[in-house]
């Protein structure tokens, strides 16, 4: 069993795929083909944002957005303690800061009412990230923003394709940011991510930001970065649009038939009434979880945790706070996510919830302490 299917996904797509990727390695352009141009109309048509820029990875997406906004060496920037790295990491590399606002114990995303607390003179930006599939409460953290002039970023690398009050994640704010990690829910074969912007002035900055800053050939007007995607990958994700609805569609329907086999036995990230998920993972809660994953592995059944460490306990973060985020520590402990994809057939659900289920039973009746919080230094990121 996969903990997400890629081969069957790609035996299934292999005749788009391939005939993308041959017609890219007959025209030759492999930096800023016409797939890319391509690609991006079409991005930005389905999420409604004006202006898509695809560049090279999620993390790039970010960066080149935080650089578009002016974030300079020592402004602040509001986001979650739980999330991957890439989130805070570009923050620092700037030379920001990364200030934390604890998260919601049902969804993991941030919590809008902690933000507005978290604010000083310093702060520039607030970036929620749209966890597990599912947007952050985005109109509390807009109207945040605009009571103090501040931007945000969507950070929706696991939520593309989702809504939100009836509008598409990555245009829910000033600027959206994904991800098409091979993994994510529209991913390509490699690095890829893109921005989106109904904001002309931010696009065509961030146009420029990623070619090195280049107002057109060998003029420079500002500091960029060599951030394009490659028109194989745009070809790839290209393909996988076609059929990106229904995968989606897939993804609903398996996270429903996970939610009536686990009932109320399991603990699990709730899907707010105002929003969908797109189920990048299908997550649980579980107090003894390390009993239940071994359990699971020795049944050959990939499991995943997401994130065993929150980020301000990361050792090259440590310095920026010594606050300390009981509810992201909590779920840093207790969260375990289980195969989720559009490929994943009824037999091999069934079995994982039905071995899920016996796993708790018997861990809880076993009684096993778990982790404390102080060995959270610890625990490897793997």
């Amino acid at each position: 069993m996969e903990f997400i299917d890629l081969k069957a996904q790609y035996h299934t797509l292999r005749p788009s795929i391939n005939a993308r990727i041959r017609t890219v390695l007959e025209h030759g352009h492999y930096i800023m083909g016409p797939e890319v141009q391509e690609l991006e109309e079409r991005l930005s048509d389905y999420t409604g944002a004006r202006h898509c820029i695809t560049v090279a990875s999620g993390t790039e997406a970010l960066l080149i957005a935080l650089m578009a906004i002016g974030v300079r060496p020592g402004d602040e920037v509001i986001t979650t303690p739980f999330s991957f790295v890439a989130t805070a990491e570009v923050i620092a590399l700037i030379g920001a800061v990364p200030v934390f606002a604890d998260i919601e114990p049902d969804t993991c995303n941030i919590d809008a009412t902690l933000i507005e607390r978290k604010i000083t003179p310093r702060t520039r930006a607030i970036l929620p990230v749209s966890l597990f599939g599912q947007a952050s409460d985005m109109d509390a953290i807009n109207a945040i923003a605009d009571r103090h002039g501040l931007t945000v970023i969507e950070d929706a690398a696991q939520s593309f394709g989702a809504t939100y009050k009836g509008r598409k994640s990555c245009n829910l704010s000033t600027i959206g940011c994904t991800s098409f990690f091979p993994s994510k829910p529209l991913g390509c074969y490699g690095d890829g991510g893109a921005i989106f912007t109904s904001d002309d002035d931010l696009a065509q900055a961030m146009r420029e930001i990623r070619v090195h800053g280049q107002e057109q050939r060998y003029r420079h007007s500002r500091i960029g970065v060599g951030g394009r995607m490659d028109t194989l990958q745009c070809a790839i994700v290209l393909a996988k649009l076609d059929r990106f609805d229904w995968e989606l569609e897939q993804r609903q329907h398996i996270a429903a038939q996970y939610d009536e086999l686990l009932g109320h036995k399991v603990e699990r990230v709730i899907q707010r009434p105002d929003r969908d998920s797109v189920y990048a993972q299908y997550t649980v809660f579980l107090d003894h979880r390390e009993a239940v994953r071994d359990t699971l592995n020795k049944a050959n059944v990939p499991t995943a945790v997401h994130y065993p460490i929150p980020i301000p306990l990361q050792p090259a973060y440590r310095h920026f706070t010594k606050e300390h985020f009981p509810v992201a520590a909590q779920m840093a402990q207790r969260v375990l996510s289980l195969p989720m994809g559009p490929y994943l057939d009824v037999y091999s659900l069934t079995r994982v919830a039905d071995l899920l289920l016996r796993a708790k039973a018997h861990s809880t009746a076993q009684a096993v302490p778990p982790v404390a919080f102080g060995a959270l230094d610890t625990v490897s990121n793997g």
